[in-house]
């Protein structure tokens, strides 16, 4: 365990209008991730429970799909304004908007018959609306959740700047935190589902969206200048002056421009050359891992297996508890392991966990078999959680420096960011529909999940396991079992003097300076 010294140092890299900022952010994404695990898992719930079981596994795949896909409609919806307002100021305004956009299921279930279920009754009663009413809701809720998720990974540098150790550490400890609520929050989504059903489950949503808005408006109006995601400064010319929304019309249209200048350029630098082409599968596939763990294979074997549909939120709950071990390893051996390389070869081994899932025990109750199965869920989240908040951290810190001498319209690091969210959004999609419809036609033509769970969890799963594993093996210096250095900047010398500075752990000769990052 770290030691009394070390945690002293860790303190003294943070200020104490940092560590007041980093503590405020905190409490208000534990908030958020409380009633985002409410929102998620009733959703989720409900669509498998009102589709119509040929298509269930199918429909939730689109539907997932597509809330991921309005994420990044909501980053380049937000973008502009986070030009113009502090942080904090756009923060809490997107999760307002989002507070609204969870209660409006609510009213409709309301308004059209729907009740809140009885303690003694195992049936819900929904309203009389259609199922399909939930593509538009969760689509539109994708956006809002975007808007959140782009400045939730903005505000990290904006708080503590460039210095790698500071970003590593808030980054893990964010996301400790952040895992601690998510676990808590799925575990209670279970229990209100059973006592409240799925459609009204989530009725503490809405008010916990506009408390953490409350107190991340706390958080100061940090000093680190006007930012620009991805040129220069907002597109304000004549009468758009005069004319917020015109301005912020073409704002948002020349946001769509670049964002997909920036999908090309990630897409030329990150497939082109060899110090980039590995973060395509150790961040793109493997985050698909993870969400296809989360959202297909919990809702699958939790339904067809168990037949309580309630019971993924459990194990969505022990998937939440292993990315919060996996954080708290990167945050305490933060200085021990100064590269992703370990922890992403140890994700991909970790992957081969879910063979255990299409053999689990089946004679026991339900809820038992979901307890135990969620334990194997740990180690798996682990490994992915700890690749995940030690390779963002890295990149982030790595091609800060070349961003400073980029002159371009979109930087190295917003392009390859936007890339990699693409291409994860576009692999979840294709994959999980193929998946969800072969997994429909297993149910409907043997009766039984079982041998449909071989092939979307075990197989699936081993194929991109080994393809994780033989892509952290690609850049320079990466073969030692703990590598110092790994190549991955534009410019020769970059990544020897990101090195020093993150065993110096020193404050960045650039901290304060102005972030590029595409939405």
């Amino acid at each position: 365990m770290t030691s009394a010294s070390e945690v002293r140092r860790i303190l003294a890299l943070y200020d104490a209008t940092e560590k007041r900022n980093i503590s405020t952010y905190i409490l208000g994404i534990m908030l958020y991730k409380f009633g985002l695990e409410q929102f998620n898992g009733s959703v989720v719930t409900m669509a498998t429970d009102r589709f119509k079981a040929d298509h269930t596994f199918g429909k939730l795949a689109v539907l997932t799909g597509l809330n991921y896909a309005m994420q990044c409609v909501g980053a380049i919806l937000i973008a502009p304004l986070v030009k113009k307002a502090p942080t904090r100021t756009v923060l809490s305004a997107a999760i307002f908007i989002f507070s609204i956009m969870s209660a409006v299921l609510l009213v409709v279930d309301a308004a059209t018959g729907g009740k809140i279920k009885a303690n003694n009754n195992d049936q819900v009663e929904y309203g009389s609306w259609n199922p399909n009413g939930l593509f538009p809701i969760y689509i539109i809720s994708g956006i809002a959740y975007g808007m959140v998720e782009l400045i939730r990974r903005v505000i990290p540098r904006d708080i503590v700047g460039a210095n790698p150790e500071k970003l590593r550490r808030m980054d893990a400890l964010v996301h400790i935190m952040y895992e601690l609520s998510g676990t808590g929050g799925a575990f209670a989504s279970t229990q209100l589902i059973a006592k409240l059903g799925n459609n009204y489950s989530f009725i503490i949503t809405p008010p916990l969206f506009a408390l953490a808005a409350i107190v991340w408006y706390q958080i100061s109006a940090l000093s680190f200048g006007v930012r620009d995601f991805q040129a220069g400064g907002p597109v304000v010319i004549g009468r758009e002056q005069r004319n917020p929304l015109i301005g912020y019309t073409l704002a948002v249209i020349e946001g769509f421009r670049l964002f997909i200048l920036s999908i090309i350029k990630g897409a030329q630098l990150v497939l082109l050359h060899r110090k980039y082409v590995w973060l395509f599968f150790s961040y793109s596939v493997a985050l698909h891992c993870h969400r296809y763990l989360e959202n297909a294979i919990a809702p699958i074997y939790a339904r067809r297996a168990l037949n309580n549909s309630s019971l993924s939120q459990a194990l969505v709950a022990f998937s939440n508890l292993g990315e919060l071990f996996g954080a708290l390893f990167v945050f305490i051996f933060a200085s021990n392991v100064k590269t992703p390389i370990p922890w992403l070869r140890l994700d991909a081994l970790l992957l081969m966990i879910i063979w255990v899932v299409p053999f689990f025990k089946r004679e026991q109750h339900g809820t038992i078999i979901a307890y135990q199965l969620g334990a194997c869920f740990i180690p798996i989240s682990f490994g992915w959680a700890a690749g995940d908040v030690s390779l963002a951290a890295y990149i982030q810190s790595s091609l800060t420096h070349s961003d400073d001498e980029d002159d371009s319209q979109v930087s190295s690091l917003g392009s390859i960011m936007a890339f990699l969210y693409s291409a994860y959004i576009i692999i979840y999609a294709v994959i999980s529909k193929v998946l969800g419809d072969y997994v429909d036609r297993v149910i409907v033509r043997k009766g039984s999940v079982y041998d449909a769970l071989i092939h979307v969890g075990g197989i699936h799963f081993s194929v991109l396991a080994f393809i994780i594993l033989v892509s952290t093996f690609v850049p320079k210096g990466a073969f030692a079992f703990n590598p110092e250095i790994i190549h991955m900047n534009e410019r020769p010398g970059v990544s020897d003097r990101y090195n020093v500075e993150a065993r110096k752990a020193q404050p960045s000769d650039d901290e304060g300076s102005e972030e590029k990052l595409a939405p």
